[in-house]
């Protein structure tokens, strides 16, 4: 398979739009946890029962959904797929690290454009999530209101009155919700703010984590920031919180760009440029390296330093560098050394193919 041809099946189309505030914040994600009432959650569900509710969300959304943003949607069991192709999903933040490796009943709903994903049988009974580009997390919260909304028309959702919402893990009781903002902040990590600003968004109730969620790491200066508390909220509290604090760190991290193009223009030109050059011609790349270069180059790009490259390639490639992704694109499984390989392989080709569509009097 082309390159080409592997882009146009591989990236989401919400990744293809430009969003608000998306030269710092990459996504918006609004998640809601919800189980049904009178069935064990699914840590202690049998495998029958695990698939009755998998045959429940599946006839409803078959028979009665009317809803725009699910027209063209797709129905995928965990059980049809390969490895390599669940790793995709995760590596496209489109199900949980726990639905792909622990949940052999579950299943995920998937809207056309991806934007939509309802996962069933992962920590609790269905998780829809909502994701846009850029920040818009007001956006994301009125959709996925609009799915529970309809879900709640054919479901009796596990609900107690003082605890609100009933969740597999005590941290999701009450209203079920986790917002959470992808963010890039390469210049507040080069002028070691960082280290100063996560305890204080920690102090106010949110949460610092990987772009992976919990347990994973940060790679290229892309943190995942969301609540941590979901009891004792309303909804709109908690996105509003978050949209609070997240403008404060974008007008951070802008403090912080101008502060380093005015005081060290050579030297930032010089690693941009040098990350660009390393990128374009490397043969073996390891991820944390990969993703650490395609951070340099997305700032000069921002930056308006780098001419040779779209934003939106940068994000691109920071997902395709991914194991799953390789493994997909190459057709087989890789080896860590194959895939550091392939890495380097498909960074330079997709450059390359960008630098082939772009006018010449642009190069």
């Amino acid at each position: 398979m082309s390159l080409h041809r592997f882009l146009e099946n591989a990236v989401c189309e919400w990744m293809k739009v430009k969003g608000p505030q998306s030269d710092i914040v990459f996504s918006s994600r609004v998640r809601i946890a919800r189980n049904l009432a009178g069935m064990p959650f699914p840590t202690l569900s049998t495998a029958s029962r695990a698939e009755e509710v998998v045959r429940m969300v599946h006839d409803v959304w078959k028979e009665k959904s009317d809803l725009p943003s699910l027209e063209g949607a797709t129905f995928v069991r965990m059980s049809e797929l390969s490895p390599f192709e669940k790793r995709v999903l995760v590596e496209k933040h489109l199900i949980s690290p726990q639905l792909a490796e622990e949940s052999p009943n579950g299943a995920v709903l998937l809207s056309q454009d991806e934007s939509v994903s309802i996962m069933i049988n992962e920590e609790d009974h269905i998780r829809i999530q909502c994701l846009f580009p850029g920040l818009q997390l007001e956006k994301a919260w009125k959709m996925a209101s609009q799915l529970d909304d309809w879900l709640e028309t054919h479901f009796t959702f596990a609900f107690d009155d003082q605890c609100g919402y009933l969740t597999s893990c005590p941290t999701n009781l009450g209203t079920g919700i986790r917002a959470s903002v992808m963010v890039h902040l390469p210049a507040l990590a080069m002028t070691q703010q960082l280290p100063r600003l996560f305890p204080v968004i920690t102090q106010v109730g949110l949460a610092v984590r990987g772009i992976y969620g919990e347990g994973s790491e940060a790679l290229g200066q892309l943190y995942q920031i969301s609540n941590q508390v979901t009891l004792g909220q309303s909804e709109e509290e908690i996105i509003d919180k978050l949209q609070g604090v997240v403008l404060q760190i974008i007008e951070h991290e802008l403090n912080a760009r101008k502060r380093i193009l005015n005081q060290s223009t050579l030297e930032l030109e010089d690693r941009v440029h040098r990350s660009y050059g390393i990128l374009a011609h490397s043969r073996i790349m390891d991820s944390k390296e990969a993703m650490q270069r395609l951070s340099d180059v997305r700032l000069g790009v921002d930056l308006n330093l780098i001419k040779e490259v779209s934003a939106g390639v940068m994000n691109e490639l920071m997902v395709l560098i991914q194991p799953g992704f390789l493994q997909q694109y190459a057709g087989q499984r890789l080896d860590p050394e194959e895939r550091d390989v392939r890495r380097a392989k498909l960074i330079r080709e997709r450059l390359l193919l960008e630098n082939n569509r772009r006018p010449s009097s642009d190069v």
